[in-house]
């Protein structure tokens, strides 16, 4: 988005000047994150879990990569291997943990930020593509973390592979080819290993590209607000830098000492024990379950208990994926021209009493064993998980009657009907 009053670049030191005519990438950082880039004066906090996400693929790619110096992709010494990280490498068990509880903090980054952009409207237009490459990149995300779980080769990391790869079984035709693609073979072992290792190296790197994009799709219509207002001029905003990185530090140093506290003294809270008893073919842990940030779509999988006109199987594995891929359309679904929850109040109730308790709910079920009352109440809240998106918002953006919206983000800010510069100045002088 072009901000005709937006402070240019101008480097003073000569050799900046040299850089600039030769390779203008300090002019670029500039525009993007500096005075360049001016910002909504209102965001919130809500706005600063974007920078935390970066900061947590920052965390797995550098602690991935000294892991990865250590680990053997083999079948036979796998789990050796990670042991031999914990005991024998200097720090490794630091390592270690704060790659695995980093997986933990970087989806729950990310699924503040997924629900900040449904409330706020993120999604709207201007900013279909910023929240299509986001979904790109939770889908990317959760491969990277799958493929991640099963290296350490214990049992849970075994059988979850083996229970996961084998949902595509279930499609037609193409699934079991797809399976044994997958695995590199009719079960888990050495070439899978391979596989996921390569692919868990490589993905991190393709999510940091698709984040350049996911940022690039914001910065052309400029950010989303609290009220979901354009911006109507320079009074509307202040540059990122030093309001926003000043805001942002302040978070990142609340998150990394909570962060902190629960890699030194709770490392393993989020793990599973099976998953330090070696891997064993011949031997199936009692309750099979996937780490907690995939539990709300493991519960919509297991939902399907009966055969309806297709398999079981297949039902719940179309449901788990559609659940993601719906998010896709939900731009078109959600037809209201009003972005922010704040000001519909109907929309306002289903989000905070429907979806967000859903979702936990699937949440909690999803981690469950699979017995009743777990697998009625997953199906009836999948229910209503579908139901919200494809039949409630529509029919909200319909009917509702939306709260005024005001005149300006200045006017909101300030409480004041009148936004021009004159009442702005008027009111900064009081």
């Amino acid at each position: 988005m072009s901000f005709p009053w937006a402070k240019p670049y101008e480097p003073t030191h000569p050799l900046m000047q040299w850089l600039d005519q030769k390779l203008p990438l300090p002019r670029f950082v500039y525009n993007a994150t500096g005075g360049g880039y001016p910002v909504p004066r209102n965001l919130n906090f809500f706005w600063n879990f974007g920078v935390l996400n970066g900061m947590a693929l920052v965390i797995q790619i550098v602690t991935g990569l000294v892991l990865a110096m250590h680990y053997a992709a083999n079948s036979g010494i796998a789990f050796n291997s990670v042991e031999h990280i914990m005991r024998d490498v200097n720090a490794g068990w630091l390592i270690r943990y704060v790659h695995m509880n980093g997986a933990s903090l970087f989806f729950t980054s990310v699924y503040i930020h997924m629900f900040r952009g449904l409330y706020y409207g993120s999604y709207k237009a201007p900013r279909e593509m910023a929240w299509l490459m986001g979904l790109v990149i939770l889908l990317l995300l959760m491969a990277t973390a799958f493929m991640g779980y099963v290296l350490p080769w214990g049992q849970m990391s075994f059988w979850g592979a083996k229970v996961i790869t084998g949902l595509f079984s279930a499609i037609p035709l193409v699934g079991e080819p797809i399976r044994t693609w997958l695995l590199g073979g009719y079960a888990p072992d050495n070439a899978t290993l391979n596989r996921f290792f390569a692919l868990h190296y490589l993905l991190p790197f393709v999510i940091a590209a698709v984040v350049v994009l996911h940022i690039w799709a914001i910065h052309i219509p400029g950010s989303n607000n609290p009220i979901g207002v354009d911006v109507k001029g320079p009074q509307d905003t202040v540059p990122f830098h030093p309001f926003y990185t000043a805001k942002d530090g302040f978070s990142v140093a609340v998150v990394l000492t909570l962060f902190a506290a629960l890699v030194l003294f709770f490392p393993n809270a989020l793990g599973h024990p099976d998953n330090y008893v070696p891997a064993n073919p011949l031997s199936t842990p009692a309750h099979i379950v996937p780490e907690w940030y995939f539990w709300p779509f493991y519960a919509i999988l297991r939902a399907f208990t009966v055969d309806f006109i297709l398999p079981a199987k297949l039902l719940g594995v179309l449901a788990m994926f559609t659940s993601i891929f719906l998010l896709f359309f939900l731009p078109w679904l959600d037809t209201s021209p009003v972005r922010s929850g704040t000001y519909r109040p109907l929309f306002r109730k289903f989000f905070w009493f429907g979806l967000v308790p859903c979702v936990f709910v699937l949440g909690y079920c999803g981690g469950a064993p699979a017995e009743q009352p777990y697998i009625v109440i997953s199906q009836i809240a999948a229910i209503y998980y579908f139901a919200h998106f494809l039949i409630i918002l529509p029919i909200i953006a319909r009917i509702e009657k939306p709260l005024p919206l005001p005149t300006s983000i200045t006017a909101s800010v300030l409480c004041v009907p009148d936004a021009s510069p004159d009442a702005v100045d008027a009111q900064r002088r009081k």
